[in-house]
């Protein structure tokens, strides 16, 4: 019987995305002990869009910073495609995170200096890719967001919708395994954010694996399953009924919306 369920678990392992095995994360300072995450066992298969939410303090950024590989946690294990990522020193979580996650931020952290193409091809100068490849494949895929009329503007002088996509952009430059999206619409008003939403949802239905954080119940309806969370546990979790409307849109649809 022993066995049999670690021959499960290993199998749930192996063929996941993302598993999390009773995994922890506590703070400790002189006075104080804060548990942000509390034994969270969570499975992620590739083409999943996974919504996480709870109220402030929940522990739903402690949970993306893990998954990121921007730190670690306390205890128990978080296997990336079937690797332990306990077993890896600085430099290969440096690796890894260049290469196979994608970023989203709530406030689009493009870098103002650059121009749209230019940010969009940071990631793939951080992998070393030479600079005509690099330009050609960042001109590609502002070209599918619809907004490589834009690639020679600075961010500043985008709308926040925009510079939304742009943003998403630079993340999908790198082909990743997985986005990572942190309230991706918090900065957005309410057309701008559903224009995004529809286009992450679209991306998921193409094949790309997201895993966000929101706080709103209206978007958390685009993703396939919402994770719940309180006090640092997930409390529940079920499949979304899909709001979205233009489901059956494509890419080109979606992006020329706005």
């Amino acid at each position: 019987m022993k066995d049999s369920i670690s021959d499960t678990l290993s199998d749930n392992i192996s063929s996941a995305l993302i598993s999390l095995d009773n995994l922890s994360r506590v703070f400790r300072t002189e006075q104080l002990e804060t548990t942000a995450l509390n034994a969270i066992n969570l499975n992620i298969q590739a083409g999943d869009f996974v919504a996480v939410m709870g109220p402030s303090g929940c522990g739903k950024s402690t949970l993306l910073s893990i998954l990121g590989m921007l730190d670690s946690p306390s205890s128990g294990a978080y296997h990336f495609k079937g690797n332990d990522i306990a077993a890896y020193n600085e430099r290969k979580l440096a690796n890894l995170r260049k290469s196979e996650l994608g970023f989203v931020f709530q406030s689009f952290n493009l870098i103002d200096e650059l121009s749209v193409r230019e940010n969009v091809e940071l990631p793939l100068q951080y992998l070393g890719m030479p600079r005509q490849q690099r330009r050609e494949r960042a001109e590609a895929i502002l070209k599918r967001m619809n907004i490589d009329h834009r690639a020679e503007h600075r961010p500043i002088q985008l709308s926040g919708g925009q510079q939304q996509r742009v943003a998403v952009a630079r993340a999908l430059v790198i082909n990743p395994a997985v986005i990572l999206a942190d309230e991706p619409t918090g900065n957005l008003d309410s057309k701008n954010s559903d224009d995004v939403m529809q286009l992450l949802r679209q991306l998921n239905k193409e094949g790309t694996t997201i895993v966000m954080v929101t706080h709103s119940e209206h978007e958390a309806r685009y993703a396939s399953r919402i994770v719940r969370m309180l006090d640092g546990r997930i409390v529940s979790e079920n499949v979304s009924d899909n709001l979205n409307e233009s489901s059956s849109a494509t890419l080109s649809e979606v992006v020329n919306h706005g």
